[in-house]
C-alpha cells in the first residue's frame, strides 16, 4: 500500500472513530439527560470509559445527597417530635405571621387546625385585640396575655420569637393555674395585713393613751385588760399562720404514732368547753373501739378547729355534738369524727370555699367570734395528709355538721376498750350517715 493509500486509510479510520465516538456521547448524553429529568431518580445507567467515571460520580454525589436529605428528614421529624412533646404551643409562621405548622398543643390553646388553617394569617384566629396590637407593635421582647376560648375560662401567655430567615415561632402557655396561685397570693397578703391592722391599731392606741397621759392604776388595768384579747388574737393569727405553713411545706408523711383516740377526744370536748364557758350544751360519743394512727399534733389541732368553729358560730344555749364511730360502725370499716351544731348554719353556695384560707362568709361576725380565717384550711391540710376527707352539710338556720372520715388502714384496736362518753343520737337535722 502506498503512502497516499496508507494516509487515507488512516484518515477514513479517524473520521469513523470520531463518527462513533460523537454517536456514542450523543447517546450517552441523551441517557444522561431521561436519568436527570426523571421525577424519581434511581441509580445512574451503566456506562464505560470516562462516561462510566462521569456517572458513577454521579451515583456518589447522589447517594451522599441520599443520606443528608435522610438525615434532614430525620431531624426535621425528631425536632416536630420533641415539639409535640412540649407543654407549651409552638406555631410556625412566615414573615408575614402566616401559619405554617403547629404542634399539638398550639392547636389545644388556639384552636389551629394545621392542615386547613395552614398559609391563614395568625390573627384570623387570634382576633384578641392585645394580640393584634402586640403584633402590630413588633416589641416582641415581653409577653401578652390573653383569654382563651372555652370551657372553663383560660389565661394564655403568647410570644413571638424571630428566627432564621425573617421567619417566627408563635409560643403559648396556659398560665391560668399560676394567674390564680398569684391571685391567692395578692389575697392571702392582703388578708394577713387587714387581719393584723386593726388589733395593732387598738393596741397602739391604748398605748399612745398609757404614756400620754397620766392614768390611774385602775384605768391602767382596765386598759391593759382591753389590749390583751388582742394581743391574744395577733397571737393565734400567728400561731395559725405558722401551723399552715408548716403543714403547706411538709415534703415527708406524717409519723404512724398511735394516737390515743379516747384520750385525743376527751381534750377535744375539754378545749371546746372551755371556749364555750358554759353557753352551750356540748356532748362526746365513742363508738367504736379504735385508735387512729398518724401524728397526734396534726389531729389534734384539726379536731380542735372543728370543735372551736361550732362554738363560735352557735348561739348561746345551743348544742354541739361531737362523735367518733369506726371499725363495724361505717360500711367501709373506717373511722369518722363528725361535729353537730345548732348554729346559724351556712348557705349551700359558700360550702365550696370554706377550706379556702381567710374566706369568711361573713366577715363581721368572723371578728365578733374571734376566728382567723385559718381554722378549716389547717383542717383539710391535716386530713390529706392522713388520707382522710372532710364532708360538710349544713342548712340556713339551723346548723352544721363537719365529717372527717378515715381510711381503714389508718386504724388500730383501741388498747383499752372504748364505752360511749354520752349517748347521742340524731343530730340537729342531719340524718345519721356512716
Amino acid at each position: 500500500m502506498s503512502w497516499p493509500e496508507l494516509a487515507l486509510a488512516l484518515c477514513a479510520a479517524a473520521l469513523a472513530a470520531s463518527v462513533w465516538r460523537n454517536w456514542r456521547d450523543r447517546r450517552e448524553f441523551r441517557r444522561l439527560r431521561r436519568w436527570a429529568t426523571q421525577p424519581r431518580l434511581d441509580d445512574p445507567p451503566e456506562a464505560r470509559g470516562s462516561w462510566g467515571r462521569v456517572f458513577d460520580a454521579l451515583h456518589r454525589h447522589r447517594r451522599a445527597a441520599l443520606r443528608r436529605e435522610r438525615r434532614l428528614a430525620e431531624l426535621i421529624v425528631r425536632s416536630r417530635r420533641g415539639a409535640q412533646a412540649l407543654p407549651y404551643g409552638v406555631a410556625l409562621l412566615d414573615r408575614e405571621f402566616r401559619l405554617d405548622w403547629c404542634n399539638t398543643a398550639a392547636r389545644e390553646h388556639l384552636g389551629l387546625d394545621p392542615e386547613h388553617d395552614r398559609g391563614q394569617p395568625v390573627v384570623n384566629f387570634v382576633r384578641v385585640p392585645a394580640f393584634v396590637e402586640y403584633l402590630r407593635a413588633g416589641d416582641f421582647a415581653q409577653q401578652v396575655r390573653v383569654p382563651a376560648s372555652g370551657h372553663p375560662p383560660r389565661l394564655l401567655a403568647l410570644q413571638i420569637v424571630p428566627f432564621g430567615d425573617e421567619e417566627n415561632l408563635l409560643l403559648s402557655h396556659d398560665v391560668t393555674g399560676a394567674e390564680r396561685l398569684d391571685a391567692m397570693r395578692r389575697d392571702f397578703v392582703a388578708n394577713v395585713s387587714h387581719e393584723l391592722r386593726t388589733p395593732l391599731t387598738v393596741l397602739a392606741g391604748f398605748l399612745e393613751t398609757i404614756q400620754d397621759l397620766k392614768l390611774d392604776a385602775a384605768r391602767v388595768r382596765d386598759y391593759l385588760g382591753l389590749m390583751a384579747p388582742q394581743a391574744e388574737r395577733m397571737k393565734r393569727l400567728i400561731e395559725d399562720l405558722l401551723t399552715l405553713s408548716a403543714l403547706e411545706h411538709a415534703t415527708a408523711p406524717p409519723p404512724l404514732e398511735r394516737v390515743a383516740l379516747r384520750a385525743l377526744l376527751e381534750r377535744v370536748r375539754a378545749e371546746a368547753e372551755l371556749l364555750s364557758g358554759g353557753r352551750h350544751r356540748i356532748s362526746l360519743e365513742i363508738a367504736g373501739a379504735h385508735d387512729l394512727l398518724g401524728a397526734e399534733t396534726e389531729l389534734a389541732s384539726a379536731f380542735i378547729n372543728l370543735a372551736s368553729n361550732a362554738v363560735r358560730y352557735t348561739p348561746a344555749g345551743g348544742e354541739i355534738r361531737m362523735a367518733w364511730r369506726s371499725g363495724g360502725q361505717l360500711a367501709d370499716g373506717g373511722g369518722q369524727f363528725s361535729v353537730e351544731d345548732t348554729g346559724i348554719g351556712i348557705e349551700a353556695e359558700h360550702l365550696p370555699r370554706l377550706t379556702e384560707r381567710f374566706y369568711r362568709v361573713d366577715r363581721s361576725r368572723s371578728r365578733e367570734t374571734g376566728g382567723t380565717g385559718l381554722g378549716l384550711s389547717i383542717v383539710k391540710h391535716v386530713l390529706a395528709r392522713h388520707q382522710a376527707t372532710l364532708a360538710i352539710e349544713s342548712v340556713l338556720g339551723q346548723g352544721s355538721r363537719f365529717a372527717a372520715h378515715f381510711p381503714a388502714s389508718r386504724l388500730v384496736p383501741a388498747l383499752q376498750k372504748a364505752t360511749d362518753v354520752e349517748g347521742v343520737t340524731g343530730g340537729p337535722g342531719f340524718p345519721r350517715s356512716g
